[in-house]
């Protein structure tokens, strides 16, 4: 009997994954949450990244911040995360992560009704299991975390990943654009030319630049280069190619900001990445380049993206470096 959707619980926590593009794509089933239960606080318990990606989102009352390598490293840290959720009372708690850890400080706090799928040994922590059949095929990701909820009776028709920004977000971003030129009206090329994962993610520096060169020429664009901390490299060179008709903002943006500057755009390349799902879900039309990875479960879950891939039997391998000779990515031209 699933007791879940047929409580009426008045606070709900909602543990995130803990990636932001997989963060984006459980936003279908959180919506589905808050539709099934608009009169309940929903509050989401999410790393820094993921916690910030939702502050705020339209479906997400609160959010409470974990740090697994300061302040709640370890067991003792577990423990005392899990008091001070003890400390909430909440009624309810939805597991989206498959992991053992993600279900154990839930139960260490006592949340009465704890639902997520029975995995990595953690069943007897949940009070109601998610056991797909083996022979159950959900294809993306937005409808595997839609199939988690929905089978504890959690149905909704919302489809699309959502994020949320501010009036406020958008005109500092417009005001950070106009320092550098790039005003409202203005047709601007995003580029982001990095993946967390690996190398083998990547598409070349030297490529994107090329293509960045001939679109900004044909579009009279602007050209934004995006990345994390540990992609200013890859940006630099890119930058470097491109020379002053760019502006490289990799490593000196928040998520928040990345956000913003991201719906700004009038067209998105991009390797499969989180940067990739946060456009998708903005409607930012995106060229997505796939490689190692299994673009059936993880493209963009949007209408106004596009796929380029070379078909090989090796691909997808899923492995973070290549061991041969990477031809899923060096088959793939400018062109």
């Amino acid at each position: 009997m699933k007791t879940f959707s047929h409580s009426k619980p008045n606070k709900i926590l909602i543990r995130a994954v803990n990636w932001v593009g997989d963060a984006v794509m459980t936003t279908p089933a959180i919506g589905a949450i808050r539709e099934h239960f608009p009169q309940a606080e929903i509050t989401l318990l999410a790393n820094s990244l993921v916690a910030e990606l939702f502050s705020p989102h339209e479906w997400v009352d609160r959010v409470i911040t974990f740090d697994r390598n300061c302040a709640h490293h370890g067991i003792r840290g577990r423990l005392r995360l899990a008091a001070s959720l003890r400390k909430e009372k909440f009624d309810a708690t939805v597991i989206l992560p498959n992991s053992f850890d993600s279900a154990l400080v839930p139960w260490l706090a006592g949340i009465p009704i704890r639902i997520g799928k029975s995995s990595d040994g953690r069943g007897f922590m949940l009070t109601e299991r998610f056991k797909p059949d083996k022979q159950a095929h959900f294809g993306h990701e937005v409808e595997y975390y839609l199939g988690l909820v929905s089978s504890f009776g959690i149905i909704s028709q919302l489809k699309t990943p959502q994020l949320t920004l501010t009036s406020a977000e958008d005109m500092d971003t417009a005001a950070r654009l106009a320092e550098h030129g790039i005003h409202p009206g203005d047709c601007i090329l995003g580029i982001n030319p990095g993946a967390a994962y690996g190398s083998a993610k990547r598409w070349y520096p030297d490529r994107f630049a090329e293509v960045a060169r001939q679109l900004a020429d044909k579009w009279s664009a602007k050209v934004l280069i995006f990345g994390g901390q540990g992609e200013t490299d890859i940006a630099a060179e890119i930058e470097q190619q491109l020379g002053r008709n760019c502006l490289n903002l990799a490593g000196k943006t928040s998520v928040r900001e990345l956000l913003a500057l991201i719906r700004r755009c009038s067209f998105f390349i991009t390797n499969d990445s989180g940067p990739m799902h946060v456009a998708a879900a903005l409607g930012v039309p995106l060229v997505a380049i796939f490689g190692p990875t299994d673009h059936a479960t993880t493209s963009p879950y949007a209408q106004k993206a596009y796929i380029v891939r070379n078909h090989i039997e090796c691909a997808p391998c899923k492995l973070r470096k290549c061991p041969t000779d990477h031809q899923c990515m060096s088959g793939i031209t400018v062109d």
